[in-house]
């Protein structure tokens, strides 16, 4: 009778330890489940062994947040710059996310400043690590060849903390920039000569391979001094000195395709061109440089919008076409208020009637194996119903494109 009366308070003695135990457990989960997050560090997004310890971050970086109750995470922003994040990418102890790609840091509040914050339903963490600007990046620039005195913007990504700008030869010291670091807009200095754009930042430097205000290099036509125009396109040259239709103060040379109504369908690079004899495009020793290293620009000047049809550029070889449709996107169509430099890229050269086939990957392909070629810039209109079009060029030309970052 003893040994039954034992047995049976152990086995209740036994059951309250697992009770306690188990109340114990679901407290400590309860606890867990409340809890707010925590970052105790930041990772490379990459894989092993490049994903390192980071102290600091620059724009457009993707990282990760190690540390705890992570995943619900509803708000992460970065110098107080919240970010969209996909969920699927975290877990309760890290989340994947890229730092914004722009941060105003001229606007950014003082308590924000080199700042990681995570918000979750219990709660929010402030993580400190330094949040710097990238090296500066150029995407491109209003207008190459400005006259003096008229606005030039140079737009481009992590503009900020400038201390040299240099412009055609010449230092410019009076420039404003844009808060987001996506552009710096100056007058266009006097006594310019020619030469590249230079910008200096406090996290690396700007060297354009081209040089800009250079009437010369890389030149097709100017309709000036180099001409090697073939008089029945349908463009024709005007003088900027008697020009009262194209704002901006070109008083040299530059051609004009005026017309009243292009029918739908319509395009011949005959009736409705600019067309230039044959010159040597890109200098021998360059032709089998990579594609993307080389461009074919000019200034444009549209007075009134511009709705519909495309710019065609083509070449001696006829095989590739680049389009031009900077209206595309826009209800009211495109125009400029003065003189705008047009780049594009030999990369946007396609194969094809239309210019909308296979991408370009030789330079030989599209101006011959001597890099001598001629030019139509015309019109076609590819809509159903006419269009008007009204515009001027000047200063056609091929230059190089890679920009130099000195970091």
């Amino acid at each position: 009778m003893k040994k039954i009366i034992d047995n049976s308070f152990t086995r209740l003695l036994l059951a309250g330890m697992m009770l306690v135990a188990a109340m114990f457990v679901s407290c400590n989960n309860d606890e867990d489940s409340g809890a707010g997050p925590v970052i105790t560090e930041v990772r490379n997004y990459a894989a092993a062994p490049n994903d390192t310890l980071v102290n600091e971050l620059v724009p457009g970086q993707w990282v990760v947040l190690k540390g705890s109750h992570l995943k619900d995470a509803v708000k992460i922003a970065f110098n107080g710059i919240a970010v969209d994040f996909n969920g699927g990418l975290f877990a309760d102890n890290y989340a994947v996310v890229q730092v914004p790609a722009v941060i105003p840091f001229p606007s950014v509040a003082e308590n924000d400043l080199n700042t990681i914050e995570l918000v979750t339903p219990k709660g929010k963490v402030i993580f400190d690590i330094d949040i710097v600007a990238g090296p500066p990046v150029l995407d491109h620039i209003s207008n190459e060849n400005p006259q003096p005195g008229e606005e030039v913007i140079v737009y481009g990504a992590n503009l900020f903390q400038i201390s040299g700008l240099v412009f055609a030869g010449v230092s410019v010291q009076e420039f404003t920039g844009s808060d987001d670091g996506t552009a710096v807009s100056f007058k266009m200095p006097d006594g310019a000569v020619s030469g590249p754009l230079k910008i200096t930042t406090g996290s690396g430097e700007i060297l354009t391979a081209f040089n800009v205000n250079d009437k010369t290099t890389g030149v097709i036509s100017n309709a000036d001094d180099i001409s090697n125009w073939e008089y029945w396109g349908g463009a024709q040259i005007v003088s900027g000195e008697s020009n009262s239709i194209f704002p901006g103060g070109n008083v040299t040379n530059f051609f004009v395709m005026d017309f009243a109504s292009v029918s739908g369908g319509d395009g011949q690079p005959w009736s409705h061109a600019v067309r230039i004899g044959q010159t040597q495009w890109i200098p021998a020793e360059s032709l089998s440089d990579p594609v993307d290293n080389w461009a074919f620009k000019f200034e444009i000047n549209v007075p009134n919008p511009w709705l519909g049809g495309s710019i065609m550029v083509a070449t001696s070889t006829g095989n590739y076409l680049a389009r031009y449709e900077p209206w595309q996107g826009s209800p009211t169509g495109f125009k400029t208020t003065g003189w705008q430099t047009v780049t594009i890229p030999f990369t946007q050269f396609r194969d094809g009637g239309s210019g909308k086939g296979d991408i370009l990957k030789n330079i030989t392909d599209l101006i011959g194996a001597e890099g001598k070629s001629n030019c139509q810039i015309y019109l076609h209109n590819y809509e159903a119903s006419g269009i008007a079009f009204k515009a001027a060029f000047d200063n056609i030309r091929v230059v190089k494109i890679i920009n130099e970052q000195i970091n």
